[in-house]
């Protein structure tokens, strides 16, 4: 089998550049500058950009002085486009998610302006891949699109809500047990990014891309991704219970951090792959220095980082308290006996293994010290806890809670709680080595 034809590079660049520049024609010929461009307008720009792109890459453009360009405006195009696909789905689909009432207006005003920042952009880099094609004697289309070829999504009807279909409750509970526990886990781990006000841009440069950068938000998107996915396949909603509201509320904010997540994943590779200054020069710096001037990389990383990765931070904390809500209404329970740490009481560590057992999980757990109760999940509580035991001279102390984090607190204790005789601490058993 041939994968090869006689027809020439030339006539395949305008073969594959036809329906782009199409798309290019339709923008470049907008006069209404209050027109937001739609979910299919964009997805014809990535899709033709897309198939371009590739034709040049097999073709070597990437290392060739004439086509170089082109071949980046089309990637501009493409990984723009994908950003304001995602930006345009969370605007759309927004009344539809169940926050708390008006406590995000403020971000939809945002996300608007981003919105159209981001498609200003599109349409500044326009004209200028007009211009590079008739360079390149590359045949431009007579005339763009219509403006009916592009409709909105939206409309002014909604199909009936008829299928009312759930699973067995004890698999439900199960399930969300696990994934309402794995999104306390991504809220967690996100945190240490600590996005929890705006940057200007000097501390911007300084985080992307040494510490934030395609890759690390990447690998959050894909967890967002996973745990949305699980949601979808193994927890099926009724109508009319108060507990179907706090799922669609905890599957609001999975489905708006994910679009979040690939709004600044789009925008961090972009800088980093064609903006992002690592030594090249001549060519390619002339290359990036032309992007630069049509697409400012300040306003790209101030989006990434103030607008996407702020509000993703803001809705994982805000999800939090939800996702425990939920967590702790469905887990299975229990309660244990177990033995304190031998010659030391809780000290600090048997105290922080207790307490990050505890917090692994995500799901209530208490210590019972006779009448008294403590938070198993912090170390203070636990080390108050110690002190009454060594007062009062306890020998025996109780768990209660969630059951995954009580049998790890068992074989924690069987091995006195990873000491020895000297409060030095011995290797743990392999089921609890994400204690390491």
């Amino acid at each position: 089998m041939s994968f090869t034809c006689d027809i020439s590079f030339k006539e395949k660049a305008n073969i594959f550049s036809y329906e782009y520049l199409k798309c290019i024609l339709f923008i470049v010929k907008l006069d209404d500058d209050d027109y937001i461009f739609t979910k299919k307008l964009y997805s014809k720009l990535i899709t033709t950009s897309h198939i371009l792109e590739d034709f040049l890459d097999f073709h070597g453009a990437k290392k060739n002085k004439e086509w170089v360009f082109y071949r980046e405006l089309s990637a501009t195009i493409r990984h723009l486009a994908l950003a304001c696909y995602s930006q345009r789905h969370i605007l759309n689909r927004f009344k539809f998610y169940l926050f708390e009432a008006n406590r995000y207006e403020t971000f939809k005003l945002e996300a608007f302006d981003t919105l159209k920042i981001l498609q200003e952009s599109i349409k500044l880099a326009a004209p200028v891949i007009i211009e590079e094609a008739l360079r390149l004697k590359i045949n431009v289309p007579d005339t763009g699109y219509e403006l009916s070829y592009f409709p909105g999504i939206s409309s002014t009807q909604q199909l009936d809500h008829n299928i009312d279909d759930f699973n067995a409750k004890n698999q439900q509970r199960e399930n969300l047990t696990r994934i309402a526990s794995e999104f306390l886990e991504v809220v967690k781990d996100f945190d240490q990014l600590a996005f929890y006000e705006r940057y200007d841009l000097k501390k911007i440069n300084e985080l992307v891309p040494e510490q934030i950068n395609e890759v690390s938000i990447r690998r959050y998107e894909m967890l967002i991704h996973n745990i949305q996915s699980s949601f979808d396949s193994y927890v099926v909603n009724t109508r009319s219970s108060s507990e179907n509201i706090m799922l669609e509320q905890l599957r609001s904010h999975f489905s708006i951090v994910f679009h979040l997540l690939q709004v600044a994943g789009r925008l961090l590779h972009f800088y980093e792959r064609h903006m992002y200054d690592i030594g090249f020069k001549d060519v390619y710096k002339n290359v990036s220095v032309s992007l630069s001037d049509l697409i400012d990389p300040d306003v790209l990383l101030d989006r990434a980082v103030n607008y996407c990765l702020f509000y993703a931070r803001k809705f994982l904390s805000s999800g939090k308290t939800l996702a425990s809500e939920i967590l702790n209404e469905n887990m299975e329970t229990s309660i244990i006996e177990v033995g304190i740490p031998m010659d030391r009481g809780f000290h600090s560590r048997p105290s922080l293994l207790v307490a990050k057992i505890v917090q692994h999980y995500g799901g209530e757990v208490k210590m019972l010290v006779n009448n008294d109760i403590f938070d198993a999940a912090s170390v203070l509580d636990i080390q108050w806890a110690g002190g009454k035991i060594k007062k009062e001279e306890v020998g025996i102390v109780q768990f209660k809670g969630d059951l995954r984090a009580l049998t790890d607190l068992k074989i924690l204790a069987d091995v006195n709680y990873g000491e020895d005789h000297m409060g030095k601490g011995i290797p743990l058993p392999k089921e609890l080595s994400y204690l390491s």
